[in-house]
């Protein structure tokens, strides 16, 4: 599948509500899905992570970066982000039908979307979102490609040619591994920095394309799609409010320093 010559990535993003509006979010109460309409939405963070690293491949190999995303219309602007960032396209998947969507009805709509843009060496994705956490998407999208997958990657070295080190983050350690494209990866945040937005690029992104596609161009089945191809539903919504604990400490001067100076200790704090 990979283009040698093209060498190019795709890059899986996700609008998300923006953490400072979640006291807005609701859920549906006849779909039980969640309610975003209304709501601002910025790039999941991992997502930029993601970009990050298709952005560095292509300005030490060449190639093409595309953002690949599924969502409502009213989410062009953030993709708008993302080629601001340095992407050379984008392509949004919006279509009624794909309402309610979870994550096994999401990975095969972006598998269309993959498909549809032809050939790749790699996709890359998040680890997770920031409203599911399922951290699900991206083996389900490696499975419906039918390629390898690699989770929880905190290094990635595209040497020329074919051959890829990947550093992946296992319990108690790391792995390195070797590989060959056509891949799909999910990074953590640890694998770099997302640069910085410029303003040049701010302007260059109004002159890039956002192709907007229907099911109609995708041709993905109607019953893995929206709440008929959703196994899994949301029980439901609990917004909670978290707040520091609070500890008086009384006494004299001397004695409030030593309490503080134990319970420091105590935390690990120094």
């Amino acid at each position: 599948m990979a283009d040698k010559e093209m060498n190019r990535t795709i890059v899986c993003i996700k609008p998300v509500p923006d953490p400072k509006h979640w006291n807005k979010v609701s859920m549906d109460p006849d779909t039980q899905t969640l309610r975003r309409e209304g709501i601002p939405g910025i790039i999941n963070p991992l997502d930029k992570h993601a970009l990050e690293a298709a952005l560095s491949i292509r300005d030490a190999h060449g190639g093409e970066v595309v953002l690949l995303s599924m969502a409502p219309p009213f989410a062009a602007p953030i993709l708008r982000e993302g080629l601001a960032m340095g992407a050379d396209r984008a392509i949004l998947l919006s279509d009624p039908v794909f309402a309610g969507s979870d994550t096994l009805a999401t990975a095969h709509i972006l598998a269309a979307g993959c498909r549809w843009i032809g050939e790749f060496d790699l996709v890359l994705c998040g680890n997770m979102t920031i409203d599911g956490s399922t951290a699900q998407v991206c083996s389900q999208l490696a499975e419906l490609l039918d390629l390898p997958n690699v989770m929880h990657v905190t290094g990635l070295d595209r040497q020329a040619g074919d051959k890829m080190t990947i550093t992946q983050k296992i319990e108690h350690g790391h792995v390195r591994l070797e590989a060959k494209p056509p891949i799909v990866i999910s990074v953590r945040k640890e694998l770099n920095k997302p640069r910085y937005t410029s303003f040049t690029g701010i302007l260059a992104a109004e002159s890039k394309t956002i192709d907007v596609l229907s099911n109609k161009e995708l041709g993905v089945d109607p019953n893995h799609v929206g709440l008929n191809g959703s196994p899994t539903k949301m029980a439901g919504l609990e917004l909670r409010e978290f707040k520091r604990a609070r500890e008086r400490v009384g006494g004299s001067p001397e004695e409030i320093v030593q309490a503080l100076l134990e319970k420091i200790h105590r935390y690990g704090i120094i």
